[in-house]
Order: structure tokens, then C-alpha cells, then sequence
């Protein structure tokens, strides 16, 4: 979980170093369309959208979290079935653009809602790496750790 933890904050120092530079214009239009497949990611999961998930992210995809490591095909039969989300923001977002093809999305996220009749950590450090693949850009891996208070 320390490990979890450290890679998710060095993640956010690196955003954050990067983000003092100036950004181009273009960078602020990756940027903004990143933000917005996140969110409908996040939509994705709170509506149950299977199909959008799919769409969304590569076959190799991993989520890592509290619970381990999920493939695409766990978070299909795991948190697609047993998870119901009430509601989510994304705040605190850092942007990081790793090459023309990858880049790093970093947040804090405030969630409602349970899975498997556990309720969600009210708020999580989240680490999102998309990349670019037939011209479309889709989440290749997803972190998050709960932020304890």
C-alpha cells in the first residue's frame, strides 16, 4: 500500500513541476479533450455503460487500487456488477504530456456510492495514463489510493 501510495504522490509532484511551464495551445486542447474522456470514463462506471468502457480503453488495460489489480475483463465483472455510484468531481487536476503519444492525468476524486455493499473511499488521489492508438485516445491505466483523514 506504500508503494501504492509513493507512486501516486511522485506522479503528482511531476504534474505539478510541469505544470508551472508554459503550455501551448495545442497542449491546453489535449488537455481539456483528456479531462472530458475521464469524466465520461467516471459516467461510464456510475451508469453501469459496459459498452462505453469498452470503447474507452485498451484490451491491455489495468486498474490498481486497495482491492489489487483488475484487467479490463475484472473491472467488466467486478465493479460494472457490483458497484452503484451516486455521484463524483474531479478537482486538483494536473496534466502531463509524457510524448505525442501518452500522457498522465492526475486528481483528487470525491465520490459517492458502494461496491459489494462497502461504501467508496469519500476521496482518492487518482492517476489516469492515456494513449494514443488509431488516432483516438483511450485510458491505458487507472490508480487510485484513498486519501485518509
Amino acid at each position: 500500500m506504500k508503494r501504492i501510495v509513493l507512486l501516486v504522490v511522485s506522479a503528482f509532484m511531476i504534474v505539478h513541476v510541469a505544470s508551472g511551464q508554459v503550455a501551448n495551445p495545442k497542449d491546453e486542447k489535449l488537455k481539456a479533450h483528456i479531462i472530458a474522456l475521464d469524466i465520461a470514463a467516471w459516467n461510464n462506471w456510475k451508469n453501469k455503460d459496459v459498452e462505453g468502457f469498452r470503447a474507452g480503453t485498451r484490451e491491455s488495460f489495468l486498474s490498481m487500487g486497495a482491492e489489487g489489480i483488475s484487467t479490463k475483463t475484472d473491472m467488466i465483472q467486478t465493479a460494472f456488477v457490483d458497484c452503484n455510484v451516486k455521484s463524483f468531481s474531479l478537482n486538483d487536476i494536473g496534466f502531463l504530456k509524457l510524448n505525442k503519444k501518452a500522457v498522465l492525468l492526475t486528481y483528487v476524486a470525491t465520490q459517492v456510492g458502494e461496491c459489494g455493499g462497502i461504501p467508496l473511499s469519500p476521496k482518492v488521489l487518482g492517476a489516469v495514463s492515456y494513449v494514443k492508438e488509431g488516432g483516438k485516445w483511450i485510458e491505458a491505466f487507472y490508480m487510485e489510493t484513498a486519501i485518509e483523514k
